[in-house]
């Protein structure tokens, strides 16, 4: 008997499964399974698991002079949905996704989603060939987030880092401003913009009020020149643009 050919799946991850039912799992999603036992949420749960165990220890090893809480931050921006989505995207997930009909044609799917079917990828990777084979998975895309998240030393937080930019140069507070509200009242979204001393900057929607805040605040602080762009979604602080 031939063996079996690689997906492109597969090759995508560098991992040839001896279950090729188990990623068939992690790649669906509850909307088109006959139960959610039958989804890739129980796969979910696990690699969620295995993914904050490697973040951990990778983190723990680069970094041997850093404290607790600065391990922290940096472990909470990488395991985050939105880099989970990022890394999801980079393996272009959404295209090997099974989903209901209602999902199919509704436009780009939410970051909770694809990084849900992520961490399904991890827990099937680790339950197929243990956890050496899901952390070599998984390990490169996070030694790079890691990395670039230690250098940025904001862990993505834009709004605190346009408040201390904006007391410390401008003499202003940010000010933060509901534009506009979309959708029903289990999934709004929110259009909000920055102001700072009377200066308002490019609005951002967001599907809550904090993503939405701080995706403002993101685009002041580019605006400012207070940080730049490194690569997909990943920033870092630089100079601020004279006043």
């Amino acid at each position: 008997m031939s063996e079996r050919a690689p997906t492109s799946l597969e090759d995508l991850i560098g991992y040839r499964f001896r279950d090729p039912g188990l990623l068939d799992l992690a790649l669906t999603h509850a909307s088109m399974a006959e139960s959610r036992i039958a989804s890739n949420e129980r796969l979910e749960y696990l690699g969620d698991a295995v993914l904050g165990l490697v973040t951990v220890e990778l983190t723990y090893r680069r970094f041997p002079l850093l404290l607790e809480g600065d391990l922290t931050k940096i472990k909470s921006h990488v395991v985050s949905r939105e880099s989970c989505a990022a890394i999801a995207a980079r393996l272009r997930l959404e295209d090997h996704l099974v989903l209901g009909k209602g999902m199919q044609n509704a436009g780009p799917l939410p970051a909770s989603l694809t990084s849900s079917a992520l961490e399904a990828v991890i827990g099937a990777v680790y339950i197929d060939g243990g956890f050496e084979a899901a952390a070599a998975f998984i390990r490169p895309y996070l030694a790079e987030m890691i990395d670039r998240t230690a250098q940025s030393g904001h862990q993505q937080n834009f709004k605190s880092v346009l408040q201390q930019h904006a007391q410390q140069t401008l003499g202003h507070s940010p000010v933060y401003r509901i534009l506009d509200e979309k959708g029903p009242d289990h999934a709004k979204c929110f259009k909000i913009c920055v102001e700072i001393g009377g200066r308002r900057f490019e609005p951002a929607w967001g599907q809550t009020k904090k993503k939405a805040e701080q995706d403002a605040a993101l685009i002041a602080l580019r605006e400012l020149g207070v940080v730049r762009q490194v690569a997909e979604g990943e920033f870092v602080v630089g100079g601020a643009e004279p006043a």
